[in-house]
C-alpha cells in the first residue's frame, strides 16, 4: 500500500483560471433534441463548460495567470520560491519541459527546482504529494504547484462520449514549509493494465504521427474521431471510478485512523455527478459536505479538485480552519486520495482568461 504521511507543509493559497469562453450543453445538437440534452445534463450534472476557443491559449497560460494571482495575494517575493511543479497532459511542447518555461515567464530565480509531471485526473493529488516531500525537510521554503489541462483541444466535436463532458482550467496551489502545520496523509495507486481505457493513440513516440492519424472514423454509433483525439471507454472508466475511488478513501481513513465525522469537505475529481454520487454514498459522507463544480465547469481533468475549492468554498475556507479529504482518479489508470487541513487559506475569486 502506497501510504505517506508528510509533515511540516502548509497549503497557504489556491487560485484558478479558466478561458473566457463558455459552452452551454443545452445548445449542443450533438446530444440530440432538447429532451435528450436535458437528460444528459441531469445524469452527468454538466450544464456548461469553459473551453479554449482560441487554440493559441495553452494550459501554461491559465496556470501562469493563477500563479501570478496567488503570488500577489500572498505578497510573496518571487526570489523566495524554491520549487515549481507543473502537472498536465497538455504541455506547451514535447520538449522542453513546460515547468522550465513557466519558471522564466513568472520571473522566478534560476535556482528554482522545476519539474513536469504527466498525469491527468489524479494529478493534483500526486503533485501535492511530490511538492510536499520537497518542502517537508525545510531545505525548500516555498513552492508552487501548477495543475491544469486544456483537454478540449484533444476532443472531437463529433464525439458525444467525450466532447460534452470536458472543460479547460489552470490552477496554482501555494505551499510553505511550516513546522507547526498539521500533517498531510496520502494514498496513491496505479493500474497501467487499463491504460487503453483513456488514450490518444497517435502522436507520441510509440505511434508516431502519420497522415492516417488525421483520418476521421466512426468508432461506434454517433462517435467520430481521429487517432490524435482522445478515446474514452465510458463503461470501464465508470466501473473503475466507483470501485477504486471509495476504496482509496476508506483505506486512507483506516490506515491513518481518520474520523469521517470530523471531515468538513470531501472533494472528488469532477468526473460526472452519477459516478460521484455513488462514490460519496459508498464512503458514507453527507451530501452537504461534497461540493460540485462540474455543473458550471465540466470535467477539468487534473484541475478539478483545486478548482472546486476555489469556486465553491472560497468564502468558507478563509479566516477559518477546515479538514479536507480529496480523491482524484482517471487516466493511467491512476488514482489517489489525500487528507489535509487548511487554516486561513487565501482563495481569490476565479479568473477568466482571454487573449
Amino acid at each position: 500500500m502506497a501510504f505517506q504521511k508528510i509533515e511540516n507543509v502548509k497549503i497557504t493559497g489556491i487560485a484558478a483560471c479558466v478561458p473566457d469562453n463558455s459552452v452551454d450543453n443545452m445548445d449542443l445538437t450533438l446530444l440530440g433534441d432538447l429532451s435528450d440534452r436535458a437528460k444528459f445534463i441531469e445524469t452527468t450534472g454538466i450544464a456548461k463548460r469553459y473551453t479554449v476557443a482560441d487554440k493559441n491559449i495553452c494550459t501554461s497560460d491559465l496556470c501562469f495567470e493563477a500563479a501570478e494571482k496567488i503570488i500577489k495575494e500572498l505578497d510573496w517575493n518571487k526570489e523566495d520560491i524554491d520549487c515549481l511543479i507543473f502537472v498536465t497532459q497538455t504541455p506547451d511542447y514535447i520538449l522542453p519541459a513546460t515547468s522550465c518555461v513557466l519558471q522564466h515567464r513568472l520571473g522566478l530565480s534560476t535556482e528554482c527546482f522545476t519539474l513536469d509531471i504527466s498525469l491527468g485526473c489524479s494529478g493534483w493529488v500526486y503533485g501535492l504529494a511530490t511538492i510536499s516531500q520537497l518542502l517537508s525537510s525545510g531545505n525548500f521554503k516555498k513552492g508552487l504547484l501548477l495543475v491544469g489541462d486544456t483537454v478540449t483541444v484533444t476532443k472531437s466535436d463529433r464525439d458525444k462520449s467525450t466532447y460534452p463532458l470536458f472543460g479547460d482550467a489552470g490552477t496554482a496551489t501555494a505551499l510553505e514549509f511550516n513546522n507547526s502545520a498539521s500533517p498531510m496523509h496520502f494514498h496513491t495507486s496505479t493500474d497501467g493494465s487499463g491504460y487503453k481505457s483513456i488514450i490518444i493513440e497517435d502522436g507520441g513516440f510509440r505511434n508516431f504521427f502519420k497522415p492516417e492519424s488525421l483520418l476521421v472514423k466512426e468508432t461506434e454509433p454517433g462517435v467520430f474521431r481521429n487517432n490524435l483525439q482522445s478515446y474514452l471507454n465510458g463503461a470501464d472508466v465508470f466501473i473503475f471510478g466507483i470501485t477504486k475511488a471509495p476504496k482509496s478513501i476508506k483505506d486512507l481513513m483506516a490506515h491513518f485512523k481518520l474520523n469521517k465525522e470530523q471531515i468538513d469537505f470531501l472533494i472528488l475529481h469532477q468526473a460526472n455527478k452519477l459516478m460521484n454520487d455513488k462514490i460519496r454514498k459508498k464512503v458514507g459522507i453527507e451530501e452537504d459536505k461534497v461540493p460540485y463544480s462540474l455543473d458550471e465547469f465540466g470535467n477539468t481533468s487534473s484541475a478539478s479538485i483545486p478548482l472546486t475549492i476555489v469556486t465553491r468554498l472560497n468564502n468558507q475556507v478563509e479566516n477559518t480552519r477546515k479538514r479536507f479529504l480529496a480523491c482524484g482518479f482517471g487516466v493511467g489508470l491512476s488514482w489517489g486520495s489525500v487528507y489535509f487541513e487548511t487554516e486561513n487559506l487565501i482563495c481569490p475569486q476565479i479568473m477568466k482568461y482571454k487573449l
